[in-house]
Parts: structure tokens; C-alpha cells; sequence
């Protein structure tokens, strides 16, 4: 299992999340907040199989609005999920 940590714009998250759940990704949204200027940003925690993961990125890229220069769409880290587990 992979979990992919997405830091994204919070005027994306909406539709990010729209289309990760259409397609059957389970999201965790957390509001954090930039460095330097402070803006403002959602953390999505997305875990997935590692075959899934190429697609789940090409979604959050796909789903974010162009950026404005000097600026990204999205910060992406994907990390190994060594125990998964539901209760």
C-alpha cells in the first residue's frame, strides 16, 4: 500500500476530491496552511494500491487549476504505508 500526500491550493480542492471519489479513491482532507506567504491549502491523504498511484496523480494534476507563474498546481509525496488498517 502507498499513501500519497497532496498538497494543493484550497480553491482545487473541491474538484480534486470530486473527481478522485468518482473514480473510487477513498480522501482524507486536512486544511493546513503555506510557508512563506501563508495562503491557504488543503493536505489530501489518498492511500492506494501501488499500481493506482500514477493515475491518482495524473487526476490531482488534472483537476488543478493552472497555476499562477512561479507556482505550482500541486505538492506531491508519495511515502510506503506500512500498516493499513480500518476499524
Amino acid at each position: 500500500m502507498k499513501l500519497i500526500i497532496a498538497i494543493i491550493k484550497d480553491m482545487d480542492d473541491a474538484e480534486v476530491i470530486r473527481q478522485l471519489v468518482e473514480r473510487k479513491y477513498r480522501v482524507t482532507r486536512m486544511a493546513s496552511t503555506g510557508g512563506f506567504l501563508r495562503r491557504g491549502n488543503v493536505t489530501l491523504l489518498i492511500g492506494v494500491e501501488p499500481e493506482q498511484v500514477q493515475p491518482a496523480i495524473e487526476v490531482i494534476n488534472n483537476a488543478c487549476q493552472t497555476p499562477q507563474p512561479g507556482q505550482h498546481k500541486a505538492t506531491i509525496f508519495v511515502v510506503n504505508a506500512v500498516h493499513f488498517e480500518q476499524t
